[in-house]
């Protein structure tokens, strides 16, 4: 329905030119009776003609040269907004389309030459990934699944670092719980590794090597097992909600490779570095910022700042037209120096969007529960999988927007009923699966011959939210707003829930029964394309 609006205002523009200078925007009224779509475009048009815009709209309309088969009437109403009703005959043509289209019903070529790399979770191996890290990858992992319904090609990193403090503390702290096993007395510091997951590590360790390596190195075999067995764990929950990463990018790279060394070179070379109290700064100030930052500590260690910037230089030189960072909102006031640094280093940070998503708050029985990382006191983000299940978990994590804090609550994600938005939706394409079943052992077929027998409201109703989809995935991948789709997925299932309350398949007429089973095999391919944008499965049986 809007591509046919733009087209319209398109072919009227040869008529009159001012609008070709104007940025089309159209909604869809709150009220029915303000019609299917509606557009603001003579009230902006107002300001720069100097003109009455309902006098612009009346122009605007008659110089239209539209079908009276797709377009049953036109008005302006209020300031100035043209509002368009489409016909009843014209709506249905969608289940044709949705239909043949069928998985690719919603998708879009608009960026199909385009490269895109979004960047998320990026977990240092020291732990299992937590439900704060379950978030960031849901979200990101769907952003990515919104790109490449719009055509771009996507690849999905992560970024993580094996080497450091955090590293060798690590190391120490499998290396004390081995001594332990071992019947040592060790004092066990308090900033060290608590979880279970470190004992479990060097129960391994001792079970595989014995004694022999008591008085090895923290960062030996000690660190070494340590990564790999917590990489390992952190692919497994990965892989159990269904997140496969295309490449995965370690920080130590960049210093093995000299391309540090490089990065300071060139900010000495451009006088965008300086040293003072034996450390090397950022000259921000220079570049817009507040302040300077410190990008290599007097100790000779780095912050966080120069590999970050060495990274995405990394990920230019691969040629990306879009670069998606995904963050948590502790790093809300840190990221604006990479940027920064990446400008002034001539480098277009209009290829790089940066998401910054909320923290999670997990809630028992109307309880937060409290969590600590270093304490080990977290519900890991493979227990929530194993509590709830995959679906459920990405579900929650998407439903809302990223900007907000979200509140996970375990028993609503435990219940099986309406009350639970995943059930609610896999049920409204369980029951169609249903449906679909029990025509067919009456003999009854879907049809496009009488879809124009689709005239109730509750028909039109569904109709005009079918025909809404593949907008809804546009704006949504390119807002990176994933919640979207979730919303747009809870008004389709009780729209069509209202269908099925209203009208029967079963024992009406065989021309309509055949024109609304066409109208609920269109639903069911909608409902399965948005919950696979969100990695949800939908169920034939519940």
């Amino acid at each position: 329905m809007k591509k046919y609006l733009i087209d319209l205002f398109n072919n009227t523009s040869e008529k009159l030119p001012y609008l070709k200078d104007i940025d089309l925007f159209f909604s869809i009224p709150s009220q029915k009776s303000h019609g299917d779509y509606s557009t603001n475009a003579a009230m902006i048009l107002s300001k720069k003609l100097k003109r009455n815009p309902k006098e612009i709209a009346d122009e605007i309309i008659s110089n239209f040269d539209y079908d009276n088969n797709i377009i049953d009437k036109i008005e302006i109403a209020g300031p100035g907004f043209i509002n368009f009703f489409f016909t009843k005959n014209y709506l249905p043509t969608i289940i044709k389309k949705i239909i043949e289209e069928n998985n690719n019903y919603g998708k879009s070529n608009k960026y199909e030459s385009k490269k895109a790399l979004v960047e998320f979770i990026s977990a240092n191996p020291t732990g299992p990934l937590t439900v704060g890290h379950g978030r960031n990858a849901v979200v990101g992992d769907t952003v990515a699944n919104l790109l490449e319904w719009i055509g771009y090609k996507v690849e999905r990193e992560y970024y993580f670092n094996n080497a450091g403090r955090q590293m060798r503390v690590l190391g120490d702290s499998v290396r004390l719980r081995f001594l332990e096993l071992l019947g040592e007395k060790i004092e066990f510091p308090d900033d060290y590794y608590q979880g279970e997951y470190i004992k479990d590590i060097a129960k391994k360790l001792l079970d595989e090597y014995g004694e022999s390596i008591k008085n090895e190195k923290a960062e030996g075999i000690f660190k070494q097992k340590a990564e790999q067995e917590i990489f390992d764990d952190i692919i497994k929950t990965m892989k159990s909600i269904k997140i496969n990463m295309d490449n995965f990018f370690n920080e130590h790279s960049l210093y093995e490779e000299g391309k540090i060394k490089l990065l300071l070179d060139k900010l000495s070379e451009l006088n965008l570095s300086y040293e003072k109290d034996n450390a090397v700064w950022l000259k921000l100030t220079a570049l817009g910022n507040d302040q300077d930052k410190v990008i290599v500590k007097s100790s000779g260690e780095p912050t966080y700042r120069l590999p970050d910037i060495a990274y995405h230089i990394n990920k230019f030189e691969r040629g990306y037209d879009l670069m998606v960072d995904l963050f948590g909102s502790d790093h809300n006031a840190t990221y604006p120096d990479v940027l920064a640094g990446l400008r002034a280093l001539g480098f277009d940070t209009n290829k790089v969007k940066v998401l910054i998503h909320q923290f999670v708050t997990i809630l028992q029985k109307g309880e937060v529960v409290k969590m600590s990382t270093r304490k080990a006191n977290y519900i890991t983000l493979e227990e929530l999988i194993n509590e709830v299940g995959a679906d459920v978990v990405r579900y929650f994590f998407i439903m809302r927007s990223m900007t907000s804090h979200l509140n996970f609550d375990l028993e609503l994600a435990k219940k099986q009923s309406d009350e639970n938005p995943v059930f609610y939706l896999q049920y409204a394409h369980a029951r169609i699966a249903s449906i679909l079943r029990m025509t067919k052992d009456e003999k009854l077929n879907p049809s496009f011959d009488n879809l124009n027998l689709l005239t109730s409201e509750v028909e039109q109703d569904l109709l005009k939210k079918l025909f809404e989809f593949p907008e809804v995935v546009l704006v949504s991948a390119e807002n990176y707003e994933p919640h979207k789709i979730s919303n747009y997925l809870e008004e389709l299932a009780s729209t069509f829930h209202k269908f099925y309350t209203e009208c029967r398949i079963i024992g009406s007429e065989k021309n309509l029964a055949e024109a609304r089973i066409s109208l609920v095999i269109a639903t069911q391919i909608v409902l399965r394309n948005g919950l696979s944008i969100l990695g949800v499965s939908a169920p034939d049986r519940m």
